[in-house]
């Protein structure tokens, strides 16, 4: 049985993964495949680098090109990151007839579109499983097990530190420099930890969820980004009173042809599933309109979860080159772009307003949700003994995003209110 050679990206925490998996599996993942699959040449950056495995030396390089152009290569599987550097040497590869497994969101997010235009001009697989979620299949389930469905919402937690520091804040009452700063200690949040705070990472996940799941080009433009940064130890308190948990959700959701994507903290009625997610795991909701709700769990990190991601990408070209039917599985996007606009957007929202503790304050902010014809599900008014203003409470019924804009801009001029403390999305 002739081998399959793999020319590995990246020698890194999952790269490391990716050599554990294969040469330790062989004879299983050997059996499955028909063939034995070798880690031909690997690329690092710095060939004397020690490392945590036990690699032959004649098999590294620091020159990424000449793994992509070894003839001996059957696949590439990228792991090293990046984006400019690494899309060159993607479409090289591609342009070569390789077949390509990477865990790039970011690639994928940017790029993704030129990429799997290329793998269909050639005739090459282009996996990606890894790049969103971890060792949770959720991009081969909406590619294949959603193939009969139309897919009307992704909803999903996807990043790891976010869901961490959430999970200390509810669970604990910690504050968020707090729960952050433990993140960093525990190596789950990187020094800068902007990406994932802010939403970006979440952001490019979902950018490549929405993409397969409604088989249209959404572009990390598309999607509506906000962070978790403002989160507070309050804001965790009254969630938790009115029967919610705030988690950093990516939402995806499509209405006929038309769709909205976005990124922001939410607060999730505590019996939904995906509020009962906790600590560094991702959960993915997926609602089908015919086979309805469904939910996936697990390790949204990690080097051996990812890697198990990556192994799976690798058996699948494998057997698609066995069976002579590479780069007919891609997911090219046939649909047109149809983005939702704000006056089409609707959810609920709670607000929490610091306001002058006087009669008829209350009427004049209600005056303005009616203005703009947002109903109100609960008010709640209230003193608060660290506080010398008054603490108003709203929950809506669902509302037009551009409609609550209107509300938020004209809250803002009212002498009466001090300040629009907290203003999240609410679900369930």
């Amino acid at each position: 049985m002739k081998p399959v050679k793999v020319g590995l990206l990246g020698l890194g925490t999952v790269g490391t993964g990716v050599v554990r998996i294969v040469e330790g599996n062989q004879e299983d993942l050997s059996s499955q495949v028909g063939s034995p699959i070798l880690i031909e040449r690997i690329a690092v950056k710095n060939t004397e680098k020690p490392r945590d495995i036990e690699v032959d030396p004649s098999k590294i390089t620091d020159d990424p090109w000449a793994v992509i152009r070894d003839p001996e290569i059957d696949v590439i599987v990228e792991v090293m990151g990046g984006v400019a550097g690494t899309k060159e040497y993607i479409l090289e590869a591609l342009e070569r007839g390789k077949h390509i497994v990477t865990a790039n969101k970011d690639l994928m997010a940017l790029h993704g579109s030129e990429i799997l235009a290329k793998a269909q001009e050639k005739q090459c697989d282009v996996f990606y499983e890894a790049s969103v979620a971890g060792g949770i299949p959720i991009i081969r389930t909406l590619i294949e097990g959603f193939s009969s469905d139309k897919i009307m919402k992704i909803m999903g937690i996807v990043n790891g530190t976010t869901n961490y520091i959430l999970s200390k804040m509810s669970q604990e009452g910690a504050s968020y420099l707090d729960a952050l700063q433990e993140a960093q200690e525990l190596g789950y949040a990187e020094s800068d930890p902007t990406s994932d705070v802010e939403g970006l990472d979440a952001a490019r996940k979902m950018a490549i969820l929405g993409t397969l799941g409604f088989r249209t080009n959404v572009e990390l433009s598309d999607v509506s980004v906000s962070g978790i940064s403002g989160v507070s130890k309050e804001d965790m308190a009254f969630a938790k009173r009115l029967g919610y948990e705030m988690k950093l959700l990516g939402i995806a959701e499509r209405q006929d042809e038309e769709f909205s994507i976005s990124v922001q903290p939410t607060m999730i009625r505590t019996n939904h599933p995906i509020a009962s997610v906790n600590g560094v795991f991702n959960a993915v909701y997926v609602y089908g309109e015919a086979v309805g709700e469904t939910m996936f769990y697990g390790a949204g990190a990690g080097a051996m979860p990812t890697a198990t991601s990556i192994v799976a990408d690798l058996v699948a070209v494998i057997k698609n080159l066995k069976l002579g039917v590479n780069g007919l599985k891609q997911i090219v996007p046939y649909k047109q772009k149809k983005l939702k606009s704000d006056e089409d957007i609707y959810y609920k929202n709670f607000l929490l307003l610091h306001v002058d503790d006087k009669a008829g304050v209350l009427a004049k902010i209600t005056q303005v949700f009616a203005e703009y014809d947002v109903s109100l599900d609960s008010v709640v008014q209230q003193a608060n003994p660290n506080n010398p203003d008054a603490e108003i409470i709203i929950v809506t019924h669902n509302a037009s995003r551009a409609s609550m804009n209107k509300v938020l801009r004209h809250l803002e001029q009212l002498n009466v209110i001090h300040r629009i403390k907290s203003h999240y999305r609410v679900e369930g």
